[in-house]
């Protein structure tokens, strides 16, 4: 009977530890305004990682199924240059914001184009944290696209937190490079 109860009991550690299939984050439309700052001193220092979440898409402020985005459909474009973030960071760095700038103008002049923003992160950290992370990041980036007079409704972000690293390194090097947002278009 004790043996069951162990059994039991592993099986729903086991669960939990590989949790759900991981889903990104996706906001379309506008937001508010990050401060770019850290979320929280608590929330802050990098935790081990945890298990997976399934988080939700949004276009603005109404959530619907239809109105997501589906990133296959979008395509990296050579003009659009991503940007990197500091650690635990989602403010816009005076370089990055150089490169949106140029990416601003490139968006007006090819005003037929969707836009998605992918927000990034390095592996530090958990799961839930690098999701949120990468939202703000895909966020500020957006609100600076639009003080730069690109259309909101044009904007979709998508946070992939740590799940799509471009450098698999565990050093700063590598870290640094994963902590971006990077641009996608839809020809519209």
């Amino acid at each position: 009977m004790k043996r069951h109860g162990v059994v039991g009991v592993l099986a729903v550690v086991a669960m939990l530890s590989f949790g759900c299939a991981k889903t990104p984050v996706t906001t379309m439309g506008s937001t508010p305004s990050p401060a770019g700052s850290p979320l929280s001193s608590a929330a802050a220092e990098p935790a081990a990682h945890s298990g997976g979440t399934a988080p939700t898409s949004q276009r603005g402020s109404a959530t619907s199924p239809a109105a997501r985005p589906i990133p296959s459909e979008f395509v990296a474009v050579r003009d659009l240059e991503d940007i990197h973030f500091d650690f635990d960071k989602y403010a816009i760095r005076p370089d990055d914001a150089r490169i949106l700038d140029r990416n601003a103008s490139w968006l007006k002049t090819n005003a037929n184009n969707l836009l998605l923003i992918e927000g990034h992160c390095d592996e530090r950290g958990t799961n839930e944290y690098n999701l949120a992370l990468g939202e703000r990041r895909a966020k500020a980036t957006m609100d600076y696209l639009v003080s730069q007079g690109v259309a909101d409704r044009r904007i979709t972000v998508i946070s992939y937190g740590e799940e799509r690293p471009q450098c698999t390194e565990h050093n700063e090097a590598c870290w640094a490079k994963n902590r971006r947002a990077h641009f996608l278009v839809k020809r519209g």
